[in-house]
């Protein structure tokens, strides 16, 4: 994944997000999406993973990082992390992205890489950021119906917030049910107690005057 100047420490929280290389989509259909999510999922574990001889018994065991928050676009993700062991950010993140470019270039049928070089990563140091950062992955699927929203005096707020609720691939889903697979909000700060407290949340960015 190329060289990486950022040093990731246990117990610190990070913003990862990385995109295809020349900006192409990497996830094409539902399938892609789905399998992606099994990867975050499997691939957040100590074990060497053999995706052939994963089967509904696999135990993952210990967890390497805490995911927070997630979101896929076609082109691009985000993922809210807490390191939890010494390199477990880099390991997951290069088992991740090992797995999903073997999936994806065979599906395919193409070769080379598949994303724009080693994945970014913001360090979050302040507790109104890291609260922000929530909202900033979870408020990223209204670019899918409207690109310029920001900038958008006359947005309809209203589709806007219920196309991010019923949005299938950011980890919003799971905070809303309350079951939790993917992430594991126990290591973060409790900002939302309440599933309605996260609809309150994104209503209130959704209705600020950004410009």
């Amino acid at each position: 994944m190329g060289l990486r100047k950022q040093v990731f420490a246990p117990g610190e929280y990070y913003h990862l997000y990385n995109r295809g290389t020349e900006k192409r989509i990497i996830f094409l259909d539902e399938q892609d999406h789905r399998h992606f999510l099994f990867l975050m999922y499997i691939c957040n574990t100590e074990k060497s993973i053999v995706l052939r001889e994963i089967n509904e018994f696999f135990d993952r065991g210990e967890t390497i990082v805490d995911i927070g928050a997630f979101c896929l676009m076609p082109n691009h993700f985000h993922i809210l992390v807490h390191e939890k062991i010494e390199n477990g950010i880099s390991t997951y993140m290069r088992k991740l992205f090992t797995a999903y470019s073997m999936y994806f270039n065979k599906k395919y049928k193409r070769t080379g890489k598949l994303y724009e070089g080693v994945f970014k990563s913001s360090h979050i140091t302040k507790d109104t950021y890291l609260k922000y950062i929530y909202s900033y992955i979870h408020l990223n699927p209204a670019k899918l119906i409207d690109k310029n929203w920001k900038e958008n005096k006359n947005r309809d707020t209203k589709k806007l917030l219920n196309y991010i609720f019923s949005y299938q691939y950011s980890s919003l889903k799971e905070y809303m049910e309350e079951k939790f697979r993917i992430i594991n909000p126990i290591p973060f700060p409790v900002y939302f107690k309440k599933p309605v407290d996260h609809k309150n949340e994104l209503f209130e960015w959704l209705e600020i005057d950004i410009t």
